[in-house]
């Protein structure tokens, strides 16, 4: 499956941004998808996943009740609400998809798309 992540950009403390990633090639609906985010100088890290029909989410503790990731799968989109963004938030954020569900403790996700970068200001 091929990923297209979009929607990064320049955003001021306590802002928002929605974050979308496009899959194309095979059946959306048979993966779980996600999302993961690089820092400068950091490991990357979970941020959230989403279940093949969208009705179980998992999140990493530094964005529980500040993202919402959700999916449409007759669009083929994954989508990440980012809200009350943070300084620390600022990272490039990558989109992911596998058959099986993943989070900060599984091994990584199959597929991976490219990056999009997210800056907050402070």
């Amino acid at each position: 499956v091929q990923l297209q992540a979009s929607g990064g950009g320049l955003v001021q403390a306590g802002g928002s941004l929605r974050l979308s990633c496009a899959a194309s090639g095979r059946t959306f609906s048979n993966y779980v998808m996600g999302w993961f985010r690089q820092a400068p100088g950091k490991e990357r890290e979970f941020v959230a996943a989403i279940s093949w029909g969208g009705g179980s989410t998992y999140y990493a503790d530094s964005v529980k009740g500040r993202f919402t990731i959700s999916r449409d799968n007759a669009k083929n989109t994954v989508y990440l609400q980012m809200n009350t963004l943070k300084p620390e938030d600022s990272a490039v954020y990558y989109c992911a998809a596998d058959t099986l569900i993943f989070d900060g403790t599984s091994p990584p996700p199959d597929y991976w798309g490219q990056g999009t970068l997210v800056t907050v200001s402070s």
